[in-house]
């Protein structure tokens, strides 16, 4: 199911005097604008995992964000905020022409897709909120109860390097590893896209918008929540978490007016990959419903 065509388009869109490179598969009016996580990834895992969805007669669009992948990488701490980068998305939306789009946003995309949803609420048919949330103080709590499993002296350990900040510690590293491969992909080979987004990752963004880790939020972010405007997003929301992901899916669902969630009993935080045929499944059904 999954392939690693190249894009029928590869271009080119200028945002506040920066070049980001888009990437388009398929033809038509069925549009799937697709936000991928970070902050401060390259795009490719999400693009190679979705860009067959153009033999279903969807078109697929995903972009390097500014300061990731292709994109220019400017040294300018005052470009990384979630209000530019909303920005920077319809920009995108309007040079390319896309029209009215399905939302797509994965992990740090499903908070820059929400804040996106309630800027433009006129811009998109459906939302697809893939291992995501809207309130980041619940995240943190959830990504705290998924490291507990490592066990008391460990989470100690943890939380001694964070009180110094000593978070490239070999044993903070170590302790970090294995919650990545328990929570974040736990196939045992890492696909080649998901590696080569990693590969490319710019720190500075992470940091800026979040903080050192999943577990310390001390940048612009930590205080974002929109659970309490949710029930201003009236299109059909389709929400996609794996079960042993950080569980917020539901509390989402509760406020949005017109949602539906989707758990895959075998998946953490990149279901595309971990499982491909019901994930997809999943998702083209929500598309095709919602089709105009």
């Amino acid at each position: 199911m999954i392939d690693e065509r190249r894009a029928d388009e590869i271009g080119n869109v200028e945002v506040d005097g920066y070049n980001l490179v888009t990437y388009s598969f398929g033809a038509g009016d069925e549009v799937l604008f697709c936000l991928n996580g970070g902050p401060g990834m390259a795009c490719d895992y999400v693009r190679d995992s979705h860009s067959w969805l153009a033999d279903r007669g969807y078109r697929v669009v995903c972009y390097d964000q500014l300061g990731c992948g292709e994109s220019d990488k400017p040294d300018d701490p005052g470009l990384w905020t979630l209000e530019r980068y909303v920005r920077e998305a319809e920009t995108v939306r309007e040079a390319m022409g896309l029209g009215t789009v399905h939302l797509y946003g994965h992990s740090w995309g499903t908070w820059f897709g929400i804040e996106y949803a309630l800027t433009y609420p006129d811009r998109f048919k459906s939302l697809i909120i893939a291992n995501g949330s809207a309130d980041i103080a619940h995240s943190v709590g959830e990504q705290m109860r998924l490291r507990r499993v490592l066990g008391t002296e460990t989470e100690a350990m943890m939380e001694r390097y964070e009180a110094r900040g000593m978070f490239d510690h070999p044993e903070y590293e170590a302790a970090v590893t294995l919650l990545n491969y328990r929570y974040v992909c736990c196939l045992e080979t890492w696909p080649d896209a998901l590696n080569r987004s990693i590969l490319g990752f710019n720190p500075a963004l992470f940091v800026a918008l979040q903080g050192p880790n999943e577990f310390c939020y001390t940048g612009t972010m930590k205080d974002w929540n929109r659970i309490p405007d949710l029930h201003k997003i009236a299109q059909a929301t389709l929400i996609m978490t794996g079960r042993y992901d950080a569980g917020v899916g539901r509390r989402m669902a509760d406020e949005l007016p017109n949602a539906e969630v989707c758990t895959f009993k075998n998946s953490t935080h990149v279901i595309m990959w971990e499982e491909p045929e019901a994930y997809f499944a999943a998702l083209l059904a929500f598309l095709d419903a919602n089709r105009n």
